[in-house]
């Protein structure tokens, strides 16, 4: 084989080298990354009444959830519970955001949760009205002005009832409604929130 031949094979395999890339970074491009137009389609054309209420009647659920647990990462007297509040917030507020999304997708409209009671504002209009677990304005004044110990077994005591009025709202979403993220989310607090009530009874135990 002569030195002329060689170097017209070598730039032939260059040239082959270089058109192969060039197609493939096209193929690359032209290709959506998987299965992220079919979730977005599906917030926000997947879903029904029932997922509407669920995000609406949880984000001032959970907002009354976060400033209880506030209050009680700066005042309670067990380390268990700061640090069980700090979890509560933690785990609360992405799901809040997430929600919200949710709500904008649907053309539904979000809940405010500026109120200094968390969330109290919905007590009585939208979302159905009063939901379960939810603690009155009388109970969180009470709680405000509790102290020490005491303070550590309301907060304990009314958690305990606040989580279980969500775990209530998430079985009814996972038996009506239909979106799969709302229904994935039902079951996440589900699971969690059942774990923080045997955790909240066993420090009221102890």
């Amino acid at each position: 084989m002569t030195t002329r031949t060689i170097m017209t094979l070598v730039a032939a395999a260059a040239v082959a080298l270089t058109v192969g890339a060039a197609l493939g970074g096209c193929g690359t491009t032209a290709t959506p990354p998987a299965g992220s137009a079919a979730s977005s389609q599906s917030v926000a054309q997947d879903h029904n009444q029932a997922d509407i209420r669920f995000a609406q009647g949880m984000i001032p659920h959970h907002a009354q959830a976060i400033a209880m647990s506030r209050m009680a990462a700066q005042r309670a007297v067990s380390p268990q519970v700061k640090d069980l509040a700090a979890r509560i917030q933690a785990a609360q507020q992405p799901e809040i955001d997430q929600m919200s999304g949710w709500l904008r997708a649907w053309h539904a409209p979000v809940p405010s949760v500026n109120s200094p009671m968390g969330g109290m504002g919905m007590m009585d209009h939208g979302a159905g009205g009063a939901m379960p677990g939810m603690m009155s304005g009388d109970q969180m004044q009470r709680f405000g002005q509790a102290t020490g110990d005491a303070f550590d077994r309301m907060f304990l005591q009314m958690m305990i009832t606040h989580h279980q009025g969500a775990v209530t709202m998430a079985k009814t979403e996972l038996s009506e409604g239909q979106n799969p993220d709302a229904r994935q989310l039902a079951q996440r607090i589900v699971d969690t929130q059942q774990r923080e009530i045997t955790e909240m009874q066993a420090l009221l135990g102890g």
